[in-house]
């Protein structure tokens, strides 16, 4: 698979654009590594120059996006963003195979590469169905905290007035419940618990309470960006397919597709309220004053995400990470021709053909 670079951090002319920047709420979903489309798609809209992002949410390797973009905006502008992403995907890269974007205790031995699909992956898989991680990895071994610590002023973000407002999102292990940090609440932990899947690492425990992956109650949730109030337009950065193309036949495939349709569960609720109250404003039956319409814009790569077997969502080769990387950008790009005149006029994005 061919290398293709990050575009220059130079921007493509900022000033051009400074007149029509339009403001745009980013929800990331989770995915694994796959979260390297997200950083295409993000360095693109940055590039660009005709976007001011207001806030972010994000879920699992969407909150992992969504804190590294949101420090680089508050220290660096668009290009601080830009850089710091880009710093984040090159060093996850060097650090190994990344179990959504967390290392696991067999790195050395199960490397994927380029492939999309191993045998020695899927014995890990075996084994975690059998070993607990509190069994694997008893002292509970997670990279990821370090890297984070490293690429993200945790000080600095939290105590930021000019960059976004940040939301990431986890789900309380003991009684179900979605947990939205933001603020001060925004730790490397919150963001480790946002990303923890639980047959891979020990649940994250913050102020008493247990977190694991945020995706299984919200990926992305679009609440907190409604409820804040401010611009109307959310763009949702979407990683995992809702549409496939053949029924799941094998054991494998139809525990995969059983995980995706679970993550893809509360957002295609959260379309069908967005939907519900759009309605009602139509119809006369909500004051429009009072009530916001939410505009709905997406950017997403199904087909080309959908041929990828899941165990790439594990691979952070940086050869497959700069592939996803330019899928973004180009999908990005696509988005700009097409719907940059609507934000703050309309909905892009059909919801009921889409979601519905």
């Amino acid at each position: 698979m061919a290398e293709e670079q990050p575009a220059s951090r130079k921007a493509e002319g900022p000033s051009k654009n400074a007149a029509r920047r339009k403001r745009i709420k980013l929800a990331l979903q989770g995915g694994g590594s796959h979260g390297a489309f997200t950083w295409g798609v993000i360095d693109r809209l940055l590039e660009h120059g005709g976007f001011e992002v207001e806030a972010i949410v994000g879920a699992s390797a969407g909150a992992v996006n969504a804190a590294v973009l949101a420090c680089g905006l508050a220290t660096g502008g668009p290009d601080g963003g830009r850089e710091r992403l880009s710093d984040f995907w090159h060093r996850a890269s060097a650090i190994g195979r990344l179990g959504p974007l967390q290392p696991t205790p067999f790195d050395k031995l199960f490397s994927l590469g380029n492939m999309n699909f191993s045998p020695l992956w899927h014995l890990h898989d075996i084994l975690s169905k059998i070993f607990s991680p509190y069994e694997i990895n008893p002292g509970n071994v997670n990279p990821l905290r370090d890297l984070l610590l490293d690429v993200i002023d945790f000080d600095r973000l939290q105590a930021s007035q000019s960059g976004p407002e940040l939301f990431v999102c986890a789900t309380n292990v003991l009684n179900g419940r979605l947990r939205v940090f933001r603020g001060r609440e925004i730790t490397a932990d919150s963001i480790m618990a946002s990303a923890t899947l639980p047959f891979l690492f020990q649940a994250v425990e913050i102020d008493g309470q247990y977190f694991w992956d945020g995706g299984y109650c919200g990926n992305p949730p679009i609440f907190p960006l409604i409820y804040m109030g401010g611009g109307r337009d959310i763009l949702i950065v979407q990683i995992n397919p809702i549409n496939i193309t053949k029924v799941p036949r094998t054991a494998r495939a139809i525990l995969d597709h059983a995980a995706t349709l679970s993550f893809n569960s509360s957002l295609m609720r959260e379309m069908r309220a967005i939907k519900f109250v759009s309605d009602l404003i139509d119809r006369g039956e909500l004051d429009p004053a009072k009530h916001m319409r939410t505009l709905i814009h997406t950017i997403d790569a199904e087909p080309e995400l959908a041929a990828f077997d899941v165990s790439s969502k594990f691979n952070c080769d940086l050869g497959f990470l700069l592939h996803l990387f330019g899928l973004g950008r180009a999908k990005a790009t696509d988005f700009i021709d097409a719907h940059y005149d609507d934000i703050g006029v309309r909905s892009s994005t059909d919801i009921v053909a889409k979601f519905l």
